[in-house]
């Protein structure tokens, strides 16, 4: 009988038994004066001393303004330094972190602020080019009943009118206020927030994620302490982290790359966050690095795109780079080649899963041979198991065939936010999460993506998988960047289209190109019958390509075109 398609991850390092605070509280202590966070957007920078001194300070000020164990705080900006302290600070009173997309407007704000009971709103003013932070944040205050609004920044004093609701304050005030009252001479401010932080459970939640609602509303993805204390705790064990690293992270804070990846992961063992700054920019991510002499850098492949395209990319020292994370989208080969010969990231990492299993369920390991680091999302992580199964029944099925990837273990969040029908709908009766994404387990474990169950393209019959295509393509020499999609067609219910973003020197590409490119080496049923330029593609903040804009664009097109 063929061995089916599941593993699990044994490990002889044990599951973190601890809550955030108390994690954060025993690093501090044995790494006081090491780097712990450096904002180079403006300037400032904490050692683990000061961080967790600050995070106490911004817990107290919290404390003060009625937040309570289980409130629930949202916290909408960019990768600003405050973003960070707001993390911890919430988890050393219970509070529960909300995360709210950078890309969100009045509608999607109100909607997560009603749906999660938000009590309070941290937000910036402006975050450019996004929108004006101030003015949604007021509009939406005015339509839920008791939400308070911190600012980010200290508000001018043209938008200190009656217009604004709830606290009319900076983050400033309110960690400075905090400051004031834990250095009172009596102590009690400290001492009632070390007495809040031991009566914490490491199952209590700790963080609601919305997922990015491509189809409907985003469904609010609850975590524990447990679920990305230890998810973040691992990742930095297999990426070998220490008090030695430093990690620049422009990847977005309200995603879990960079929150949990990112933050919980190096925070974890020591080791230094770096945020190069507020929005994604390449040059300043670049400059982080060398400037820094960081160890690690993080991106989706679209920003490491960006970086080695960057016509200045040479001139930048990259020599102190040893590894690295790059998951959000699947990883094109030909790209996750040039990071580790370019950028000298000879361990970078793939990290693959999602919102709902804390992210990480399984990970390149850093002695992973260049082929598996280059067409594997890795093996499963410690403690987790994971399944290849049959989308209708269920079952594992044999290694070597296709089906839906299933996790199980710790990582599996609480549920959805006070939507136990969707939770059900996800999380089987024996504790599986289904991810909708289709894999395949080889012998030794490994696991290649080939796409999303919805993604899977049915052309007259035959079932085709958009990622081969799209990494077959990634060989032509003016295609940069590509996405295929499936687009509706009369006589074979759908047709493949591909959108390409072209290489500089290049400025047209062809459908009759790109098929001559593909005759005798894809078969006739997986070749784009259409091909459309574009700059750039259309992505959640978190960097993931949103193919469902990129297929009602592509059918848009062929509608006007066939009748014209």
């Amino acid at each position: 009988m063929a061995e089916l398609s599941y593993s699990s991850g044994p490990s002889e390092t044990p599951l973190l038994g601890q809550t955030i605070p108390a994690h954060l509280n025993a690093t501090a202590a044995a790494h006081a004066d090491e780097p712990a966070l450096v904002d180079r957007h403006s300037g400032r920078r904490w050692t683990y001393a000061e961080f967790d001194r600050d995070t106490d300070a911004v817990a107290i000020g919290l404390l003060e303004r009625g937040i309570k164990k289980g409130d629930r705080v949202g916290i909408w900006a960019q990768n600003v330094a405050e973003w960070a302290l707001i993390q911890y600070a919430t988890a050393k009173i219970g509070a529960i972190l909300v995360n709210v997309n950078p890309a969100y407007r009045s509608h999607e704000l109100e909607y997560v602020a009603k749906q999660s009971g938000m009590s309070m709103l941290v937000s910036q003013i402006t975050a450019p080019p996004h929108s004006d932070f101030h003015a949604i944040a007021t509009e939406v205050a005015a339509k839920v009943p008791g939400l308070e609004l911190v600012f980010l920044d200290t508000l001018p004093s043209d938008l200190l009118g009656d217009a604004v609701i709830g606290e009319r304050e900076s983050f400033a005030h309110l960690i400075g206020s905090g400051r004031g009252l834990l250095d009172d001479e009596s102590a009690k401010y400290a001492v009632r927030l070390q007495k809040l932080m031991d009566e914490l459970a490491m199952d209590d939640p700790i963080n609601i994620q919305y997922t990015s609602g491509t189809t409907g509303f985003p469904k609010g993805v609850t975590l524990s302490h447990h679920n990305i204390l230890n998810n973040g705790f691992f990742i930095g064990e297999l990426l070998s982290y220490s008090p030695k690293d430093s990690v620049v992270l422009p990847v977005p804070y309200y995603h879990c790359f960079g929150m949990v990846i990112g933050n919980l992961a190096a925070l974890s063992h020591g080791a230094a966050i770096i945020l190069p700054s507020p929005g994604f920019d390449p040059v300043a991510s670049l400059a982080a690095v060398a400037e820094e002499k960081a160890t690690s850098l993080y991106g989706v492949p679209t920003m490491f795109i960006a970086e080695l395209e960057h016509p200045d990319f040479s001139s930048y020292d990259l020599s102190s780079l040893r590894t690295g994370v790059m998951a959000g989208s699947p990883c094109p080969v030909e790209i996750m080649k040039r990071v580790i010969n370019d950028m000298n990231m000879e361990e970078v990492a793939i990290c693959y899963g999602m919102t709902e299993t804390s992210p990480v369920s399984m990970m390149t390991r850093v002695d992973d041979s260049l082929e598996a680091r280059t067409q594997t999302v890795g093996r499963v992580m410690p403690h987790l198991e994971i399944k290849i199964a049959d989308p209708v029944t269920g079952r594992a099925v044999p290694r070597g065939q296709k089906g839906e990837l299933c996790t199980r273990g710790y990582a599996v969040m609480l549920g959805y936010w006070e939507d136990p029908e969707k939770t059900a709908e996800t999380i089987d009766t024996s504790r599986w999460i289904h991810t909708g994404d289709l894999g395949i387990m080889d012998e030794d474990g490994y696991v290649d993506i080939s796409g999303r169950i919805k993604d899977m393209v049915i052309r007259g019959g035959e079932n085709v998988y958009p990622r081969e295509v799209e990494e077959f393509l990634y060989h032509h020499p003016a295609i940069k960047d590509v996405q295929v999609v499936g687009v509706a067609d009369e006589k074979y219910g759908e047709e493949l289209m591909a959108w390409v973003i072209l290489k500089g020197g290049f400025e047209t590409l062809t459908a009759a190109e790109v098929k001559e490119f593909c005759s005798g080496k894809l078969a006739h049923f997986k070749i784009p019958r259409y091909v459309e330029v574009r700059e750039s593609f259309p992505m959640t903040v978190s960097g993931k390509i949103r193919k469902v804009e990129l297929r009602e664009e592509g059918e848009a097109i062929i509608q006007k075109t066939t009748a014209g």
